[in-house]
């Protein structure tokens, strides 16, 4: 009996090894963008059809929220580094609140304040977040002329820029 037990907690422990060692880890797939209307700060709706072409760079697709620390600090560290992205490769960062109805009114002079120089949406209603599966922010998605999504990243720590820097590369290729 004490055998099986051992055996099954070693089992579990090996499961659990593998699941913590993948879980942060940033993950390319060739997962197709959903198509979901989002809106523009001015209200005028956007399809997620109208963020992709064939003739433009990859796009960054950067989930986060006006109540999200982690998340400013990663669209900040962005902005900075984004006028060189964008003349190197012809990338476009799309910063996409998710905040909701009720606070979505706050998300305009937030970046207007924060004097960010990329494209910011908003999905009130959660409905990007809901078809790519996001659990938390930031939730970073690169995605590249062709409507496929080709890297994404969970949580933000000083540094992440240059994994998604050369994600950005890639997907220009």
């Amino acid at each position: 009996m004490i055998g099986k037990t051992i055996q099954l907690a070693r089992i579990v422990g090996t499961v659990l090894i593998i699941v913590a060692t993948v879980w942060g880890q940033d993950t390319a797939s060739s997962a197709q963008l959903p198509l979901v209307t989002l809106k523009k700060l001015d209200g005028t709706p956007i399809t997620t059809r109208e963020l992709v072409g064939t003739e433009s760079g990859p796009i960054v697709l950067d989930f986060w929220a006006t109540w999200c620390k982690p998340c400013i600090q990663e669209l900040s560290a962005l902005a900075d580094v984004y006028p060189e992205w964008k003349k190197l490769t012809g990338v476009r960062i799309i910063a996409i609140s998710i905040d909701d109805a009720r606070n979505s009114k706050k998300v305009a002079p937030f970046v207007r304040g924060r004097g960010w120089d990329f494209e910011v949406y908003l999905d009130e209603n959660a409905d990007l977040k809901r078809a790519l599966n996001i659990n938390e922010i930031p939730h970073t998605f690169v995605v590249n002329r062709h409507g496929q999504i080709v890297y994404q990243h969970k949580s933000y720590a000083p540094g992440d820029e240059e994994l998604l820097w050369d994600a950005i590369k890639k997907a220009a290729e």
